[in-house]
């Protein structure tokens, strides 16, 4: 990689500059999107869910395969002797290893922290995997299957393709005066010109869109999910209004902690919320059982160690595949390019063994306890009252699980309203930190300016309003299309696999240590 040839102040940092181009057209495509579904909601999810049954069936394969080839390098090169290398420089870390591994975790952790973690266990347990099927229904297996199953969603691959080797790939740019933006990733096989090229143009925007289709999502959906709770709970109305009151509170908060920046409102918000999720799961683990728990988590974490592969490169069932595990590993790939360069941001100073060991290890690991913690107490509590949970679950959604699951433990309202607060806190942290990535990489250097990071906020935010206008097709529609856009996305992070470990052996010798 050589230097580009930004502008640098007199400070030596790069020149802040907007790229308008990418900003607009990115602004541009998701406004023309929320236009299309209020005037035809019905035509524009029969096109998105058309392509996405398309992209899904096409690329499916590619992804899981992707998504483990990408684990496995990032393991290898964590335990090689190149995991000493320290990236972004001869620097100590800007951030204590807490604060910085629960900006990790919560950004991530938005669609899944709550509402995934309590329901998609208990899908998996009221309706086996079909790798499973000869399991018996309700059995303890069951069990361990549901939970691994949802393990190996939300686990060591998500987190590998999030936060590892595009991570490294950002970082060695950034050191060499490259700009954080989707475009670099794609240095190694086209060089300089990816910058000024207008296939650069073109990495950047579906990027753009696509963590921004994977945001609005669950913003819109947590308003719904809120509204409905809260009105479960206490009798509040469950209308448009109230969703709205409850996304702009979302958005202000998320405005307010992506202006104070990085070292203040972003680490601070997402620590309150590991704070508060560590506080939750006692609360369950004391007024659920702590012991089927414990064992569920052991077992399940057990079956998914055994069964990984077999797993992740299940192809036995597509109709499935693509409701689940393609899905979410299509949401995740979509994702990639611009958690790369949010993780690279605040990663400065880490070895690549921190690195990989915190976000490929350590994150998924507390990412299954979490799961079991919530999903599991689901699952015991419809079995021992067949029903309770799985029958809300499936007559109303996703927040019918989590209600249902705090309803029928005690101190149930306070506990209720804890998870809806740490249901918001979460999709908050994601707003912030993704509108501060998506800033970043419509800027040609250096950090953006206030503006372009709460105007990325407030977009997002209006855009979730305008959709939930038109119900749960509005906002499944575009959280949908992500999984469109993790076509080019997936070949975007192609790459990396030969990169990162390319860079790391360059840095190697560089740092003495395989001199």
């Amino acid at each position: 990689m050589t230097s580009t040839s930004a502008e640098i102040l007199d400070n030596g940092e790069p020149r802040t500059r907007t790229d308008l181009v990418v900003s607009v057209l990115a602004g541009g495509l998701l406004t023309a999107f929320v236009v299309a579904a209020l005037l035809a909601p019905q035509a524009t999810g029969d096109v998105v869910t058309a392509a996405f049954t398309a992209c899904a069936s096409w690329f499916g394969p590619y992804w899981q395969v992707l998504l483990l080839a990408t684990f496995g390098i990032a393991v290898v090169l964590g335990a090689s002797r190149y995991g000493r290398v320290r990236l972004g420089g001869d620097v100590e870390p800007e951030f204590g290893t807490f604060k910085w591994l629960a900006m990790i975790m919560c950004t991530l952790l938005a669609a899944g922290g709550v509402f995934w973690a309590s329901a998609e266990p208990v899908y998996h347990f009221a309706d086996l995997p079909p790798a499973y099927a000869d399991v018996p229904p309700g059995s303890t297996e069951a069990v361990t299957v549901a939970l691994a199953q949802s393990f190996s969603h939300w686990g060591f691959l998500a987190w590998a393709v999030l936060g590892t080797l595009g991570a490294i790939v950002m970082m060695r740019a950034q050191e060499k005066g490259l700009p954080l933006r989707p475009r670099t990733l794609l240095h190694p096989v086209f060089g300089e010109r990816i910058q000024r090229h207008w296939l650069g143009t073109v990495v950047d925007v579906i990027c753009i869109i696509a963590v921004v289709a994977g945001t609005v999502g669950p913003i819109g959906f947590l308003g719904m999910q809120v509204s409905y709770g809260m009105s479960t709970l206490f009798g509040t109305p469950d209308d448009y209004a109230m969703q709205v009151a409850i996304i702009l509170g979302l958005t202000a908060v998320a405005v307010i902690s992506v202006i104070t920046g990085v070292d203040k409102g972003i680490q601070l918000l997402s620590r309150f919320n590991v704070w508060l999720a560590v506080a939750t799961m006692a609360a369950i683990l004391v007024l659920g059982s702590a012991a089927f728990v414990v064992d569920g988590f052991l077992g399940g974490f057990a079956r998914y160690v055994q069964d990984f592969v077999p797993m992740t490169l299940y192809r036995g069932d597509t109709e499935w595949l693509s409701s689940w595990t393609v899905f979410f590993f299509g949401w995740f790939i979509g994702y990639a390019p611009l958690m790369a360069i949010f993780v690279a941001r605040i990663s400065r100073g880490r070895t690549a063994r921190n690195l990989i060991g915190f976000t490929a290890g350590v994150a998924p690991v507390a990412t299954a306890l979490w799961f079991t913690v919530l999903g599991g107490t689901g699952i015991m509590l419809e079995q021992r009252t067949p029903g309770s949970v799985s029958g809300p679950l499936t007559d109303v959604g996703l927040p019918a699980a989590l209600v249902s699951i705090a309803q029928q433990l005690p101190w149930g309202g306070v506990l209720g309203v804890v998870l809806l607060v740490l249901t918001t806190t979460f999709v908050a942290t994601t707003t912030d930190s993704m509108s501060l990535a998506i800033a970043t990489a419509g800027t040609t250097g250096g950090e953006p300016n206030k503006f372009s990071r709460a105007f990325w906020g407030l977009l997002m935010g209006v855009a979730a309003v305008a959709l939930i206008a038109v119900g749960d097709s509005g906002v499944s529609a575009l959280q949908s299309f992500i999984v469109i856009t993790a076509v080019p996305a997936g070949f975007v992070l192609l790459p990396t696999l030969w990169a990162a470990p390319k860079v790391l052996r360059e840095m190697a010798a560089e740092q003495g240590i395989t001199s």
